[in-house]
């Protein structure tokens, strides 16, 4: 085994970029993790290509069933990735800074913030944006899944939405049988093509 040091991305100055980067997705993601996610995927699919849509696609799941809050975990799955466990801590606290000095501010003006119009009237003008930048990502990352031409992801995908929207599954219990699935059909995958290539020796 090689032991060479692995190199990532993001390395000595590019940790600033990555904080930045992550301090300013945090800044400005309003209704959610889910929303901060589709603005990662935006940022650094899309524009960096620090990672690739199937990267994406896989620190989405680990995030959503992984403990606490999915922008926190989606950030430091990315971190990691990109730039090993300084670039985790370094993504972390890109990600919970912004929302802990815009809480801690108005935690002071609470009762202000509570009963203010104005301030009801901008978040309510805000969720058809929301839910028009979650429905994108969706849709983004749900043609990644097609593009595979792999009939039995398609099928999680579609069954997984109806089981969560129509029949109010725990999401938990949904993403647990995926992968139990998933699992299952990589190594029925991977047995089978160690036959088939196995026979094609034999027969050499």
């Amino acid at each position: 085994m090689s032991s060479k040091k692995k190199e990532y991305i993001v390395q000595g100055k590019g940790f600033f970029k990555l904080f930045w980067t992550m301090f300013t997705l945090s800044a400005f993601t309003f209704g959610g993790g889910y929303v901060i996610v589709s603005l990662m995927k935006q940022k650094i699919v899309d524009k960096l290509h620090w990672i690739d849509d199937d990267e994406m696609l896989n620190l989405v799941a680990i995030a959503q069933t992984s403990p606490g809050a999915v922008a926190v975990n989606g950030s430091m799955l990315v971190g990691f990735k990109v730039g090993g466990i300084k670039g985790a801590l370094v993504s972390i606290f890109g990600t919970v800074l912004p929302p802990f000095i815009v809480l801690s501010f108005i935690s002071v003006f609470y009762t202000q913030f509570r009963n203010n119009r104005f301030v009801s009237a901008f978040l309510l003008g805000m969720q058809p944006a929301i839910a028009a930048i979650i429905a994108d990502v969706v849709v983004s990352l749900g043609k990644n899944v097609i593009k595979q031409k792999q009939i039995i992801f398609v099928i999680i995908m579609i069954v997984s939405f109806f089981t969560v929207y129509f029949f109010h599954v725990n999401l938990v219990i949904v993403l647990f049988c995926c992968a139990v699935i998933g699992g299952v059909y990589s190594l029925f995958k991977t047995k089978k093509n160690s036959t088939r290539f196995g026979t094609k020796g034999e027969g050499d």
